[in-house]
Order: C-alpha cells, then structure tokens, then sequence
C-alpha cells in the first residue's frame, strides 16, 4: 500500500460498493452519506460509514483504499447539529466517486466518462447525482447496475 494521502470527502459502502463523495464545504456530502446508508439499510443492504469530511487514501493493487482518519472515526457532522457518532468501517476499497450537483444549476447531460484523479495516476470513475433530491438512493441505483442487490457496482452511462 502506498502512503496515505488526505482528502476533503466523505466514503461510504453500500452492499459490495465503496462510493466516494466529493464536493466543495457545503455541498451536503454529509446529509447525501446519511440519506444514502439510511436508504440502503432500509433496502437490506450493508451500508456504512467509512469518513466524513477527511479521508485518507491510498493505493493497493491499483485500487483505491479509502480509510477513517483516528481523530474522526466514527463520526458524522450534521451540519447545524454537529458532529454525531454512527457505525462506520474503518477501510474499505473505492469504487467511484459521487459529486452531488444542486439540480438548478446541473448540466441536462453532462459529459459521459467523467474521473476524479485521487492519486498520482490513479483516478476513480465520477458520477453526478442531484442533491438534494427527495430519493436519491433510487437514482444512484438506476445509475449504477447491482447496487440494489448489494453487488460490487460502477455508473453505467449510455452513450449520446
């Protein structure tokens, strides 16, 4: 594994699928993470916390590792709350990134094949995802075939 490298984010996993979310402060990367675990426990997935706000990552084997800073472990800010604990993994493998766009001012189609470079020459897949949205769960899973049923999942996107 390679040196750990901090960055500003937030990484779940639901199901087989290690997601990380991206985004400027204020984005809502935190309140789409809790809507999103909330959304696949309810579907019968294992669904967790790894990071909020800063997560460390490294490479293994050409992939990317995302890992809870000590200091922040198990905690979650709910912005105008605070920071509360949650479950949460203390690593898991990433499999692509999410940036949650406000819908007024998305891009219809944005450009397809899209990647967040996390690494010196590693970069993960990188999906769009509205926020915030009153299901995002269903959205992400239409986005992302065997998501539902808790299967290791990537965005597919069509061709245009």
């Amino acid at each position: 594994m390679t040196g750990a490298t901090n960055l500003h984010a937030t990484a779940i996993v639901l199901g087989a699928t290690g997601i990380l979310i991206t985004g400027p402060s204020g984005a809502g990367k935190s309140a789409l993470a809790l809507s999103l675990i909330r959304a696949g426990r309810l579907h019968g997935l294992h669904a967790s916390l790894i990071a909020d706000d800063q997560i460390m990552i490294s490479a293994f084997n050409g992939t990317v590792v995302a890992a809870a800073p000590a200091a922040t472990a198990g905690l979650i800010e709910i912005r105008g709350t605070g920071l509360v604990p949650i479950d949460h993994l203390p690593e898991a493998v990433i499999d692509f990134a999410l940036l949650p766009v406000d819908p007024a001012e998305a891009a219809r189609l944005p450009e397809a094949g899209e990647s967040l470079a996390v690494l010196p020459g590693l970069a993960l897949p990188l999906a769009r995802l509205h926020w915030p949205s009153p299901d995002p769960f269903s959205t992400l899973a239409a986005l992302c075939p065997g998501l539902e049923e808790g299967r290791p999942a990537r965005p597919r996107f069509a061709d245009y």
